[in-house]
């Protein structure tokens, strides 16, 4: 786990524990409004949701976290990529750089104080912007690399936050304000503790971006047979120094990524289009039924059928 040192940044704010502490609870209530029940709720600003979760999970749900920024403000769980176990607990933020399966698991969640967090889209391209303004000499070398980083939550950032949130109450707030917002978050985000990791998905010559150039490609073309040389071919790298890189951005080797992929877009396909096992998983890029199901098995802890069905059966309960 990469847990990064809050203190290695002075607070901008001599008093903020306490104000923290304030600006938390007006996110709780902010959270509460958007999430009325249990689940995630995107929301009008793009890239913005909010959860709400009052069940302690005894498995871990699969899901799929584009590159962003989560902030827990009640409750606890845990983000699990490749063989990373990430702990995070109240008043903690994360960040994962890159776009990533992962498996996710409420710890800490009850009817009366559930887990209640939300989780901003991390646009590159706005990175790379800001990212000059605030590193105009460049990025300090980087020594390590993690799928998530989890530091304590910044004061200036769930502030933020709040504000941004506040914006939905009118819709001409969301519109016009929302993005200044998201750049004051982009901006605090990129001064904290795990700046430098945010840094680098801005810039065009960082280690991490032949690793997010070769994720496109995999999740464009998932369905093909794929090799390991060809992809770092792609990126002009020999294998082992493609591979090493790749594992250090996301904590799983490239064709473990790729089955990632696999397996979540045929649970996808079988829950939205009432399709098959068989059908899904020559979509997918199967050719062998017995081993999607024993890869869908491993990967979901059931089998395609049921647990498509226990699915079903628990939208059917919600409703």
């Amino acid at each position: 786990m990469q847990l990064i040192n809050e203190h290695a940044v002075p607070s901008a704010y001599p008093d903020a524990g306490r104000t923290l502490e304030a600006e938390t609870a007006r996110l709780i209530q902010l959270i509460y409004l958007y999430a009325p029940h249990d689940g995630a709720f995107d929301q009008r600003i793009p890239g913005l949701f909010i959860g709400r979760y009052s069940r302690v999970d005894m498995d871990n749900v699969k899901t799929f976290y584009s590159p962003s920024l989560g902030i827990v403000v009640q409750g606890a769980k845990n983000i699990t990529v490749g063989k990373e176990v990430h702990r995070i607990g109240q008043s903690d933020m994360f960040v994962t750089p890159a776009a990533l399966p992962v498996a996710v698991q409420t710890t800490q969640a009850s009817h009366s104080e559930p887990l209640l967090g939300v989780r901003l889209d991390l646009d590159p391209q706005r990175i790379a912007e800001l990212v000059l303004k605030v590193y105009p000499q460049g990025l300090p070398p980087i020594h390590e690399r993690s799928a998530c980083y989890v530091t304590h939550a910044d004061l200036g950032i769930v502030r933020t936050m709040s504000r941004l949130i506040e914006y939905l109450f009118h819709p001409g707030d969301a519109e016009l304000l929302a993005p200044l917002a998201v750049d004051e978050i982009l901006i605090r985000l990129l001064r904290s503790p795990v700046g430098v990791h945010v840094a680098e998905m801005g810039f065009a010559d960082s280690e991490m971006q032949p690793v997010v150039k070769a994720i496109a490609w995999l999740r464009e073309n998932f369905s093909q047979q794929i090799k390991v040389e060809n992809l770092a071919e792609l990126e002009h790298m020999s294998v082992s120094t493609f591979y090493k890189h790749f594992k250090s951005v996301t904590s799983m080797s490239p064709l473990q990524y790729q089955k990632a992929l696999r397996l979540q877009e045929a649970r996808h396909l079988m829950l939205s289009r009432q399709m098959d096992a068989t059908t899904a998983c020559r979509l997918v890029g199967y050719v062998s039924d017995s081993q999607f199901s024993r890869d869908y098995s491993a990967y979901f802890g059931r089998p395609p059928r049921r647990d498509v069905s226990r699915l079903l059966q628990r939208e059917l309960i919600m409703d």
